[in-house]
Order: structure tokens, then sequence, then C-alpha cells
């Protein structure tokens, strides 16, 4: 494991670091969701690139002082894929590695879905889908009354976008030209019911985003140097929000659950548990030899 992340908000890690790190994180996260419960392991898993992008290369933080006025804010407005979140967390030194272990169980701090009260880091409780990008844009207005010159991310999934007040938001956020503002969209392409294209169809999605005065940049949500330069490039745009459209795989690194709607939220046996483990630690072991 790489034990000493380097300080986010500084110069950009090699990139090679940033991809073990996420196969780590896949793992990590992994172990965390014990077989026999239901478990959000598409998102969770579909996102890990961009969380690792994030909280080990972009978000500047103070780990011993949370409360900072000049922290960077990110919402995983996607609230139910918060494993990897609480993974990247711990490896900031957020809470110990050890809270890990005790993910979704009776009096835990790590739950479900996030909970600001109960867990260091977190900007909001979410998971009540469609609010994230709300709170963004209160959060970036604060900055700009007050002068602070923290940037705000959220991350939504591509389903999430379904709901009316995404593009309420979204007009909001035009609008008022806020430039401090990065959304991302986890585009896995995937409900817990099917393909989105199928439930409510939301192409063209980048020209709608456009339509709203924003700034759109469409990735490959697995290639960490895409990944980088993006939030680069959206942190270095003026004038305007930027939405990262990033193109993911549900389930990415677990060949079994990947691309499977099933996997938004399942319940693995200790068979396909322990599979799931020795796969993602194979992967591991081949970019560290």
């Amino acid at each position: 494991m790489i034990s000493n992340s380097p300080p986010a908000g500084s110069a950009r890690p090699p990139v090679a670091d940033l991809v073990r790190m996420a196969a780590e994180v896949r793992l990590q996260v992994v172990e965390a969701m014990t077989p026999g419960k239901f478990h959000h392991y598409g998102g969770s898993l579909s996102e890990t690139d961009l969380m690792v992008a994030l909280y080990h290369y972009k978000l500047r933080l103070r780990p011993d002082d949370p409360g900072w006025p000049e922290r960077d804010r990110f919402i995983l407005s996607k609230g139910h894929s918060v494993p990897s979140q609480y993974v990247c967390l711990a490896r900031r030194g957020f809470f110990p590695m050890s809270d890990l272990d005790n993910f979704k169980t009776l009096g835990s701090p790590l739950q479900g879905h996030p909970d600001m009260r109960k867990t260091r880091g977190l900007e909001a409780n979410t998971g009540s889908l469609g609010m994230g990008l709300s709170a963004s844009n209160g959060l970036a207005l604060a900055a700009r009354s007050k002068g602070l010159g923290y940037h705000v991310y959220t991350l939504m999934g591509d389903g999430e976008l379904m709901e009316g007040q995404v593009w309420e938001a979204a007009m909001t956020s035009g609008h008022h030209r806020l430039d401090n503002l990065t959304a991302i969209v986890d585009r896995n392409g995937l409900l817990t019911t099917g393909r989105t294209e199928d439930r409510k169809g939301l192409e063209p999605l980048a020209d709608k985003w456009r339509a709203f005065r924003w700034n759109v940049l469409q990735i490959d949500g697995h290639d960490m140097a895409q990944i980088c330069d993006a939030l680069d490039t959206a942190t270095a745009t003026k004038g305007q929000p930027t939405v990262i459209i990033a193109s993911t795989t549900k389930a990415r690194g677990i060949p079994f659950l990947e691309n499977q709607p099933g996997s938004h939220n399942a319940m693995l046996t200790p068979e396909q548990h322990a599979e799931a483990v020795r796969i993602l630690e194979s992967n591991l072991a081949a970019l560290e030899n």
C-alpha cells in the first residue's frame, strides 16, 4: 500500500502512483463491504478513479483542521456510493483506517449514507438524490460573498440527472457564472433497474449542460491522466461553471459484476466476496510488478 499519500492540492503526483492508489482503494472498498449484506458495489467502484484524483491530487484539505475556512468543498451527491469516499478520507488521515472494519455496523460513524454529524471530513448529508448540486451552489455563492478562494466540487450519478432539481440548480449555476464550481457526472449508464437511456433518455447530455451555460468536458472516467487534466481545466476556467462528464464502467474491476444493473446494490456470498477480493488483489499485484 502507498502509505504516505501526497498532500492534496500540491503538484500532481505521477499518474502511475495515482493508478496504483486507485487499485488499492478499490480493494479496500470491497474488503469493507462484508458478505451477507447489501452494498452499493456498482457506483462505488465506477467512481473510484475520480475519487482518488480528487482526494489525492486536487482537493486542498487539512485533515488536522477539517473546518479550515479555505478548504475546498466536496459533496458526494450520490451518497449511496460513499464507501470509496470513506476509504479516501481514511487514507488522507481524517479518521483511522481501522474504522473501515466497522462499515455499516450498529454505532459506527461510517454508515451506508454520509452523515456529516458523525464522520469527519464530510460537508453534507446526502443520498436523497438530486440535491448535491443545489447545496454546491450555496457553498460556491458563499465563497464569493465572503471573499474566500475555495473551489466546490460535486459528484453526481447519471441516473440522478433525471431529478428536476438538478436542472434547476444547473440553471442557477450558469446564471451566476459560478466558475468556482465543478460538477462531475459518473456516467456509467446504468440504474438499479436497467439502462438510463431505456428509463429516461439523457442524451444529448453534453448539449443539455451547454444550454445552461456550462463549460463541458467529456472524458474517460478511468483514465487518470484525463481526469487530472479535466480537473485542472475546470479550475482554470473563468466566467462559467464546468461539468466533467466521465464515462465509466459500473462495478469497475470485478468482471462478474461489471455492467450489471444488479451490482448497484448487491449482496455477495462469502465465496463471491472472496473471489472479488482475489481479483482486485491480482489487479494490484500486476501494477506493482
